[in-house]
């Protein structure tokens, strides 16, 4: 089995003549389009708009098709100075289409008798939900200059920030124990089984901080003010209601979730105080101990262990999927290890117009590493289930983004403790707490400290120790007495990618929606057993074409009712009395 991944479905390399010639098919594709746009109001409105489709169809696949490749690179080495050039010239050529895009849409959305003919074309009706959706978002676009201006400054603004942000916490030398080390792998210490280990390892870690820390606050200041620059002028109230419209989500669907998570908060506190109080801690739990392993169970596994694990659990679910997870490990879909250069974290990317995904991992061995590719490849099922609708029809919001992966969790946790003898099932119980604490007390924290990042950037600029002081006060409210407040993090901000985009803000509630709309999905498959999967499949689907609330509706749920919410945190809240009963 290779343990990095094979990008040559997509390319196999810059010089590649398949490469060459896409680049030049998608720069004369741009001229093409900006010349039929010129002329748009000569042409039949009919033939416009299924033009209109046809040219974004063509642009979009093969705009991501090169992106993607690139992108994909970049995240495996991001010091190659040839990848980053290629990344500035697809958002310069990306770019130089913006002025067009929005007459396109401007032009779609003022056609009249839209519903007729949709009704009338079998390619339009495929296409319902999205010709709607333009014309709704119409009325936040603004004149097809500034357009065109805001993508193009963006080239050397937000996404110039972004790829600092990224570069600095890929390649920043983390010194531990003499030698030299990356963020990456000096984050993988903290699930080590050694109390001195973990402790030193976030020592190093906190210190790694303060050689890219004030770089990384002008990166979230100037990304966060274009953000709110960018909302005020299309008329969102804040951010944080453009990204809800952008997420085809409510205000009132996270107000009911936030509402049940705060309800809920105490137990999660109660939790983690059993813990620190497990290891020897008075005051709540250090923060370095959040992830130290409790119980009998050391396992680790290699590649080929995590893949029959894998297999093996979800075999029962679906065979589509447990068919999709052989695939993603024989077929190289996955990057597996840490190494310089290397972005930290996990991810899954969705390629829809080859079929496939990638994956890309730190791995290390650990149970939750295996968990970790369980998540990525719920992603990957969710790719499964849309690559077969229209090219424009392939991208789902934040919100529904993480309910497949969390899904997958769910299974393979579950199962996992089920099948456990007494020594084992205490670990793993713990080993799945720590997890669901992670999308509702850390993701809170993080919640709260964007939006405080917002507003406060209106009128003032934050500088690291104020930064640092933010995020210490978010982590108090959310995790309360249940850690030990001189022993936090405060240079989350500093690490997690996730707030580092000017396209994509608020990315942490998603978290906390996935994990508890998938145990509330679970909760269903277990009433209804295998019945429930092609209903499931269904779902999944429907989710880049319907809202975030039609989508639940599919599985008879109302994600503006606060009881859902509950209900699904119930599940957790019965772990974690379990774990203090065992833990006496």
């Amino acid at each position: 089995m290779n343990t990095v991944w094979s990008l040559d479905v997509l390319y196999k390399g810059y010089q590649d003549d398949a490469f060459t010639c896409d680049l030049k098919k998608f720069s004369n594709l741009i001229v093409t389009i900006k010349d039929y746009v010129a002329n748009l109001s000569n042409q039949n409105q009919e033939e416009a708009v299924l033009a209109i489709i046809h040219y974004l169809e063509e642009y979009d696949v093969l705009s991501a098709k090169l992106s993607s490749y690139v992108s994909l690179r970049q995240s495996t080495n991001t010091t190659d100075s040839e990848t980053t050039a290629l990344l500035g010239k697809l958002e310069e050529l990306d770019s130089n289409l913006s002025k067009e895009r929005a007459i396109m849409n401007k032009y779609l959305a003022k056609v009249g008798n839209l519903d007729e003919m949709i009704a009338q074309n079998e390619k339009l009706q495929g296409y319902d939900y999205m010709l709607h959706r333009i014309k709704d978002d119409a009325k936040y676009m603004l004149s097809d200059d500034v357009e065109e201006v805001i993508s193009k400054l963006n080239l050397s603004a937000g996404s110039a920030w972004s790829m600092l942000q990224q570069y600095l916490t890929s390649t920043v030398e983390v010194d531990y124990n003499g030698e030299k080390t990356t963020l990456s792998g000096i984050r993988n210490l903290a699930y080590s089984g050694d109390s001195k280990v973990r402790k030193a390892a976030y020592e190093a870690e906190l210190a790694s901080y303060n050689k890219i820390k004030d770089a990384v606050a002008f990166s979230l200041n100037n990304i966060k003010s274009q953000v709110n620059t960018i909302a005020e002028l299309r008329g969102f109230e804040s951010p944080l209601a453009m990204t809800l419209h952008r997420s085809r989500m409510k205000k009132e669907t996270l107000d009911a979730m936030l509402l049940a998570m705060k309800e809920y908060m105490p137990k999660f506190h109660a939790y983690l105080r059993r813990k620190g109080e497990m290891l020897g801690y008075n005051n709540g739990l250090p923060w370095y101990e959040l992830f130290a392993p409790m119980g009998e169970s050391n396992r680790t596994f290699t590649t080929e262990e995590a893949k029959e694990y894998l297999v093996s659990h979800f075999s029962g679910f679906a065979d589509d999927l447990a068919d999709m997870i052989k695939e993603a490990f024989d077929q190289e879909w996955i990057d597996f290890f840490p190494h310089p250069g290397k972005v930290g974290g996990a991810f899954c990317a969705n390629l829809p117009f080859v079929k496939q995904s990638r994956v890309l991992t730190n791995f290390d061995g650990s149970l939750s590493d295996v968990v970790t590719l369980a998540h990525e490849l719920g992603h990957a099922y969710h790719g499964l289930n849309i690559q077969d609708h229209l090219p424009l029809n392939t991208d789902y919001t934040m919100p529904v983004a993480e309910t497949a992966s969390t899904f997958n969790e769910t299974i393979i946790m579950n199962a996992a403790i089920a099948e456990a003898n007494d020594k084992e099932k205490m670990a793993l119980l713990e080993s799945q707490l720590q997890d669901t604490t992670q999308i509702i007390c850390d993701i809170y924290s993080r919640y709260l400290f964007e939006s405080a990042v917002f507003e406060k950037r209106k009128d003032s600029f934050m500088f690291p120790d104020e930064l640092e002081q933010m995020m210490l006060d978010a982590q108090k409210e959310a995790y309360g007495d249940g850690l030990d407040h001189t022993a936090l993090h405060p240079f989350m901000w500093v690490c997690k990618s996730h707030y580092y985009s000017e396209q994509l803000s608020f990315y942490n509630f998603p978290y906390a929606f996935g994990g508890l709309f998938a145990r509330g999905l679970y909760a269903q498959y277990q009433k209804e057993g295998s019945s429930f999967v092609p209903k499931y499949r269904s779902l999944l689907k429907a989710t880049t074409v319907n809202s975030v609330e039609d989508v639940a509706l599919m599985a008879d749920i109302d994600l503006t009712n606060p009881e859902f919410w509950r209900q699904s945190l119930k599940t957790i809240s019965d772990s974690i009395d379990l774990f203090l009963e065992l833990s006496k």
